[in-house]
């Protein structure tokens, strides 16, 4: 059984230093990067099911060769085996549209794998678009919101619990042949029920740990004519989205002062414990009421 992971790298807006060009572009090499949090949901429920299962996991992410470290950091979470990069300078300013063509015909190239997980939403775009349209793409069926999934490897079916509307009171269970695409929902628990799940994921992680320091050696790269697509239907020329423009958010100035205090400052450490020190009795007061 072969499972795929897509994932993605977000500008980390914690750091105030997304770069952006000209024409309002973002610039990803210029910019912080980190894991795209929602596609964490994505790596647990693809977790779960090579513990259950067992097989080939891997992870894919289009673009720059930054992105290679997010998929170092998605290797070492989920124990994947091995680590595809779609990188290409003709692949820049894709929209969800030309991604989805892309990393489809990568999935292609794979070959054809059974399950393929996306997160439900990237934190920069937001559209949700991405993973459906992927899988679209390869005419699979899809299952979204997914909150728990057994598969059964015999009659080549996934069977999942999924949120409707996005309201956790209402789920409903669907089945679907295989290939697949999963679309995790936040709510996604794993669930290792068996004693021999919970063996078999401790020695997945020790196994994947020498694998993830050099997770380089374990990555494949490909541009657009690894993939053999038309420069006409990728990137920004086969983009149909139009940015009308693109506001930068300034960083947020601090609303409080901070006082800063060495460690081997012994009086301003006092004066620390000091001011510390009623409101840890409030605390205790309330606790024992």
């Amino acid at each position: 059984m072969h499972t795929v992971v897509l994932t993605k790298g977000v500008p980390d807006f914690r750091e105030g230093q997304v770069s952006f060009d000209e024409d309002g572009h973002l610039e990803r090499g210029k910019t912080p990067t980190v894991m795209n949090p929602n596609d964490k949901h994505a790596l647990r429920a693809a977790l779960q099911t090579k513990v259950r299962n067992g097989g080939q996991l891997s992870l894919m992410s289009m673009g720059p060769p930054g992105y290679g470290d997010v998929l170092g950091e998605g290797m070492e979470t989920v124990y994947a085996d091995d680590l595809y990069l779609v990188s290409d300078r003709e692949l820049a300013a894709s929209d969800t549209w030309a991604t989805a063509i892309t990393l489809a015909t990568a999935l292609e190239k794979v070959g054809e794998p059974d399950l393929v997980f996306a997160g439900f939403k990237t934190a920069d775009g937001e559209t949700g678009h991405t993973g459906p349209q992927t899988c679209w793409c390869l005419d699979w069926p899809i299952i979204t919101h997914v909150i728990a999934l057994d598969v059964d490897e015999d009659s080549r079916t996934v069977r999942a619990k999924r949120l409707v509307e996005g309201d956790i009171e209402e789920v409903e269970t669907v089945e679907a042949p295989m290939p697949a695409c999963i679309i995790a929902d936040p709510e996604f628990t794993p669930s290792y029920r068996q004693a021999s799940h919970r063996l078999t994921h401790k020695d997945l992680r020790a196994e994947t740990e020498a694998r993830a320091q050099d997770h380089e050696a374990h990555m494949t790269t490909w541009d657009h004519e690894d993939l053999n697509l038309d420069p006409d239907y990728i990137g920004l020329d086969g983009s149909p989205t139009i940015v009308s423009s693109v506001d930068p958010i300034p960083k947020a100035p601090a609303e409080r002062e901070a006082t800063m205090v060495e460690a081997n400052d012994e009086e301003g450490m006092n004066e620390v414990l000091d001011a510390m020190t009623p409101f840890a009795a409030e605390t205790s007061g309330a606790a024992g009421d």
